[in-house]
This record gives structure tokens, sequence and C-alpha cells, in this order.
């Protein structure tokens, strides 16, 4: 690999907060707008297994917004991803994940190891001149960490803003504020923000969010950084052609979007053909050798799956037939016989595997698994509200990252493989691939009904 080629020099700056809720998705979306209503070209990255903030990022700057994680995807693939961007971008902005030293990895490790300065925005309702204190603390809780400065969000007046700006200490810049105004505040829902394309005045709030960045000295083009390309082809392997020839079939639509790009972009590298589908509205699958149900919100679409019967006997008469489908979160939930709302609506779902679904009102599974699989071990995520009872034995199971209590199941049944995870597929391409690829029979048998 020549030396030219081998970095990319962009400015960027990495959007993190002192925990969650604090602005951080408002204000890089607002970033993003502004520079981009400047005529910059601005790609934006969301650090962790997010699949909700992305949507409110790509609607704010035009383009993908693809996930960073060090532990789901590697070091080299986050740098492949940078080093990419900034061949094309003249702006990098990268929103963090809760707070700025919070999990393992967590934001600070991706921030210091890409050398991308660091802005913390912070929620200053009920808080003065301790902003400083806050300030001082994630400037100096790492030593060398590259902070550059706060924005304070939710400022009720000049005055709260004046006691702001006096607590702030030497080597910490104050770099402006958005006012307490919920015309940009973003809505949300039980897994987190409300996605774009269920928001009518979205554009209306990053807008207005927008020009009032534009006003602050955040909005200020920072410095380049210098992105580098993986050290060695060795770091980011050739891929064979596990799939050409394949046509997979991928739900879209309201209820099934919560799909990594990165998993898209793997599928295509390994020779498949993609083609799109909606549960919700489409009477006929498309043509294809197999079908990826992704997670989203089933439970908000229970009346309409139910009554889309053409698609429900579309998609068994697909796994009648012995065809790979691969179903993870949502899509799992789909396939059951019921899925049962948090009120107790119960709607009819495919009955592809036995079992039924319900809602519940607190969290049920979240955190970093691994699946090990014939073909190789992905690495996964799972972050669920559901819980089911099913008499299927789980033909696999996942392992947690940091504890030892029972990981999510994975079912198989004929062609069909489900779970509640949400697998990364660069992390092992030819496990991914053999999940859309005829395997040997490996039937799940019964055992009493469990809640997983």
């Amino acid at each position: 690999m020549s030396s030219a080629a081998s970095s990319a020099l962009c400015p960027a700056l990495f959007i993190t907060a002192p925990g969650s809720n604090h602005g951080k998705t408002t204000v890089t979306a607002a970033l993003a707008r502004w520079h981009c209503s400047q005529g910059r070209r601005v790609r934006v990255f969301k650090t962790g297994p997010d699949f909700l903030d992305p949507t409110i990022l790509e609607r704010a700057s035009g383009h993908p917004v693809y996930q960073l994680d060090l532990w789901m995807m590697g070091v080299a693939e986050c740098r492949r991803l940078l080093h990419e961007a900034a061949q094309q971008a003249d702006l990098i902005l990268v929103e963090g994940v809760m707070g700025l030293f919070d999990g393992e990895p967590c934001s600070a490790d991706l921030a210091e190891l890409m050398k991308i300065p660091a802005v913390a925005v912070v929620d200053v309702a009920g808080v003065a001149q301790t902003l400083g204190a806050i300030g001082y603390g994630l400037a100096h809780y790492r030593p060398g960490f590259p902070l550059l400065g706060l924005l304070g969000n939710g400022v009720a007046s000049p005055r709260h803003e004046e006691m702001l700006r006096q607590g702030m200490p030497h080597g910490v810049a104050y770099l402006g504020s958005m006012p307490r105004n919920l015309q940009f505040k973003l809505p949300e829902r039980h897994l987190g923000l409300v996605p774009a394309a269920e928001v009518a005045d979205l554009d209306r709030r990053i807008d207005a969010a927008a020009v009032l960045i534009g006003a602050t000295e955040l909005a200020r083009m920072p410095a380049p950084v210098e992105f580098i390309a993986p050290e060695t082809d060795a770091d980011v392997p050739s891929l064979p052609p596990l799939l050409a020839g394949q046509r997979i079939a991928v739900a879209r639509d309201k209820a099934f979007s919560f799909i990594y790009p990165g998993n898209l972009d793997l599928l295509r590298k390994l020779g498949a053909t993609l083609v799109f589908f909606s549960p919700l509205r489409d009477a006929a699958l498309p043509p294809a050798d197999s079908v990826y149900l992704p997670g989203g919100y089933p439970e908000l679409h229970l009346q309409e799956l139910q009554g889309n019967v053409a698609m429900r006997q579309a998609l068994i008469d697909h796994c009648t037939e012995g065809k790979p489908l691969y179903a993870e979160c949502g899509g799992l939930l789909y396939l059951l016989e019921s899925l049962s709302d948090k009120d107790g609506a119960r709607a009819r779902m495919l009955g592809v595997l036995s079992g039924r679904a319900v809602m519940q009102r607190r969290l049920q599974g979240l955190g970093y698994q691994i699946i090990a699989l014939p073909q190789g071990t992905l690495r996964c995520h799972t972050f669920h509200y559901s819980t089911t009872v099913t008499a299927l034995a789980a033909a696999y199971t996942g392992e947690r990252l940091y504890d030892t209590s029972a990981g999510e199941r994975v079912y198989r049944v004929r062609g069909v493989t489900a779970t509640y995870l949400h697998a990364y597929f660069a992390s092992s391409p030819e496990a991914a691939a053999a999940l859309f690829l005829p395997q040997p029979a490996l039937e799940a048998e019964a055992e009493p009904e469990a809640a997983a």
C-alpha cells in the first residue's frame, strides 16, 4: 500500500457527553445539517450497536451512517470505514454512546485510538457553575484525553449561561449552548429514539437546531485528523464469493428496520444480490434464494402484520420449501405463532416457529454476546423488551461477554435460523454466509416450555 493511500486528512469531531440523554444526537444532527448547509460533505458515524440514532443522523447529513464498535467490529474495520470516509468528506462527525467513559470499550477508547478531538454535550438543567467541575472531570479523568470543550444543552436564560461560563476551568473551552426548547427535542419510545421515517416534522426540528448551532463556537471547522488505513492487507482479508449467485430478500419497512449498513455491504461483497420487501405492505415475496428478517418494531404493527395474509403465506411457503431464512429479534417474534404488545393486544404471526412472544414494560435483554457456529464465531448484541415462550430447544446458545448468565438462544428448524441477537456479519463472513445457504439438517427438538 502506498504512503499516499495509507492515510487521509479530514477535519473531525467526536460528540460525547457525561451520560445518556444529554442531547448528543440532537447536537450531532444539528452540526451535520449546519455544515451541509454551508456546502460541505459531512459523514457521520455512531459509536456502538445502535440502530435508531443513525436514522436521525442519516437524515441530517444525507449519507448512510455506519456504526463504529471496537469490540463487535474490531479496530481494523473501524479504521477502514473512517479512512474511506476521510477520502470523500469535508468533515467527519462521530457520535459517542452513553457517557464518555461508560462501557468496555468506551467512547473515550475509540476517540483516543482514532485521535479524534472530543466535545461534550451537557444537559445543564439545574446546573450552573458546577458545569466547570463536570468539564474538568471529563478532561482529566484520563490523562491526555483530547477534550476540546463543552456545549451546554437546555440553557434557560442569558443569566443561566453567564453562570455556566463563570464556572469553566482553564483549559476547557465553553463552546456555546442550545436553549431549553422543545421544538427540536427528538421523540422517544421504549428502545430509544423514534426512527427518522416516523417523525413527520424531523427536518424542521433539525433545521431549527442547526441555526442555533451555527451561531456557536462548536460550528467552527475543527483541525484535520489523519485517518490511517489498516496497516496490511492481512488486517482486511479478501472475501471469497461465498454467496455468488444468491438472491437475498431483505425485509425493510417501519416494522423491520434494524439493519447495520455494514451487514448489507458484507452480503454484497460475498456476491449476493439484495432485494427488499415490506412485510407490512407487499403482497408477494420477491424471487429469492433466502430471506433476511431483521429486528425492528413488529409489536407496533400487529394488526397490519396479521392482516397481510398474502405476505404471511408467501413467507410460510418459503420456509416450507426448506429455503434459508435468518431472523433477528423482531424477525424472531414475527416467526412465532403470536405476539402480544405490552397492553395485552395479541395478533397472529407466521407460526413458522412454535411459541409466542409478549412485550414487557421493562428491558429483558441487553449486552454483547457471541454465537459460535460451525463456520465461525459471530459477534453480536442484544437489546429487547419481549419474552418468548416456546417448546423449541436451542440449536446454539449465545455466550455473554461480561457475565456468566445464560445467553440468548439460537433456534434452527429446517432452513430457519432465528435469535434475539443482532449479529455483525463482518466479524465472521463465513458464518454470516452460512445463515443464508442451505445447511445440513439440525432440527430443534421439543422440550418443556421455557421463557427466553
